[in-house]
């Protein structure tokens, strides 16, 4: 099956997973876009918690940071096929932005099954644009997984879509990761790549021209460019967990806010906007690492798999750190699973999270939670009675949470409240995400918590989008953007 429209469309892979493939597409949608050319970021299939509310279900958060670089609102037809980790065998499936099951590794071949809703909605996007910039997902040299794939070059080939390949020096062996890929791709895919690209490169481009010659000889594809190492990226959402203390500034003297990071940890932009807070100092707490006994808050962010990453946190010991940062006076933020594991109980009687089963959670709010089928997914306006505050957030999540605790709620939705606070609110839950990136509501909580001023952070909006300004910028100056056009009206 091939899509009825010729709409110029370019695929960005990469030699592996995070070498930067997700960035240099919003980079390019912002460059494209600024142009003004109708642009839209795609991308097959996603694995990722770390997800997005649209007006249609969800995506995947790179995306969603993709429109928006673009300046157009987010879509669930640019990311048709998302896969939510929920163990380390299995996923679930949310298919065009709704749940659609679940995906055991067992199970590979049938993503196969997925390209005609991915074709299906690449065909939707390819009517109202100018350019589809593509993201690819891990590697294409990924040779055992390539008979149904939908991701690389599986999805290229089906749609007759140009690629371009990047390989991450930063992390070594880029001149290997580009000729090894060239070298066990068929002749047919490697005919789908028409150039490369190298990313994250520090020092003097000029002693790598060599190497450029190099991979040239043995690939036949032509250099696009070397996109010196953008240290601004860290102000941007991450699409990976393994990304989460990145350059994230050390502060001494300031308000110390803890955050354990569990297996199935889920929407950790919403963290984001405390690393552009002078006043904060953002601490991310890896296995075997006690919770710091400083720390002024603990913020026990979203989960996929509330009970699993329960009883992770219990297995580090860490319910112990919290109860006692609890006793010393601390506060305690959840965001959604984080929430969750705050009440006196987690039930999952059906299995939706993994296998079916309850545990009893912190009791640090009175509350019970129980997983139920219907998935709400949302975008809302909130407020936040105690400092008179508002802002825009959202709700993805599985499950209702009942209890005492919630009539202290310390947000509003439509007048109705949300979340629930304990007598003497110090320990607060919500089931909202994005909240904090109000600047108003989040320095009068920081404030409140903190019981003085605080030297004021950057607003965070504003800070995102001068970002991908100069990211935009950034990559004019280092790739052939000329070729790159050039390169996307080669549809086949």
């Amino acid at each position: 099956m091939r899509p009825s429209h010729r709409t110029p469309a370019l695929m960005v892979l990469g030699t592996g997973s995070n070498v930067g493939k997700s960035l240099l597409v919003a980079g390019l949608c912002r460059l494209f876009a600024d142009r003004g050319l109708k642009v839209r970021p795609f991308k097959p299939q996603n694995m990722s918690n770390n997800a997005a509310a649209t007006a249609g279900g969800e995506i995947g958060r790179a995306q969603a940071l993709q429109a928006r670089a673009a300046r157009i609102a987010p879509h669930v037809d640019m990311n048709p096929v998302l896969l939510k980790p929920e163990s380390e065998r299995g996923s679930q499936i949310i298919l065009q932005g709704r749940v659609a099951g679940h995906l055991s590794s067992g199970d590979f071949s049938r993503r196969g099954d997925f390209l005609p809703k991915v074709l299906e909605s690449f065909e939707r996007l390819s009517d109202d644009a100018d350019l589809i910039l593509v993201e690819g997902a891990g590697s294409p040299a990924e040779t055992n997984l390539r008979a149904r794939d939908i991701a690389n070059l599986g999805f290229a080939r089906a749609a007759g879509v140009a690629a371009i390949l990047v390989g991450d020096i930063d992390r070594g062996g880029v001149i290997a990761s580009l000729v090894g890929s060239h070298a066990v791709l068929d002749a047919e895919d490697r005919a789908m790549i028409r150039g490369f690209a190298i990313n994250r490169f520090r020092g003097d481009v000029g002693l790598f021209t060599p190497a450029l010659d190099t991979i040239t000889r043995a690939t036949g594809w032509p250099s696009l460019g070397v996109v010196p190492w953008f240290a601004e990226a860290t102000r941007l959402p991450a699409e990976d967990a393994l990304d989460l203390a990145r350059d994230v500034p050390a502060r001494a003297g300031v308000l110390k806010v803890a955050v354990p990071v569990l297996p199935g940890i889920a929407n950790f932009d919403d963290l984001d906007p405390l690393k552009l807070e002078p006043g904060v100092e953002l601490v991310f707490v890896g296995p075997g690492t006690p919770l710091p006994g400083d720390a002024a808050l603990v913020i026990l962010p979203g989960s996929k798999t509330t009970l699993r990453d329960l009883a992770r946190l219990r297995e580090e010991g860490w319910d112990i750190d919290i109860l006692a940062h609890r006793r010393r006076g601390g506060h305690v933020l959840g965001l959604c699973g984080g929430y969750q594991m705050l009440g006196r109980s987690v039930r999952d009687p059906l299995g939706l999270e993994g296998p079916a089963g309850a545990a009893p959670g912190l009791g640090l709010l009175d509350i019970e939670t129980e997983l139920t089928p219907d998935k709400t997914v949302r975008e809302v306006a909130v407020e936040h009675p105690e400092s008179g505050t508002a802002g825009r957030a959202y709700e993805i999540h599985l499950g209702v949470s009942d209890g005492p605790d919630r009539a202290r709620a310390p947000f509003s939705i439509d007048g109705r409240p949300e979340g629930a606070r304990s007598a003497d609110g110090r320990v607060v839950g919500t089931y909202l995400h994005g909240v904090l990136t109000s600047d108003p509501l989040r320095r009068a909580w920081l404030e409140n918590l903190a019981g003085k001023p605080l030297a004021a952070g950057e607003a965070y909006e504003p800070a995102v989008e001068a970002t991908l300004d100069r990211l935009a910028e950034h990559l004019e100056r280092h790739l052939d953007t000329a070729a790159l056009l050039e390169l996307a009206r080669l549809r086949s």
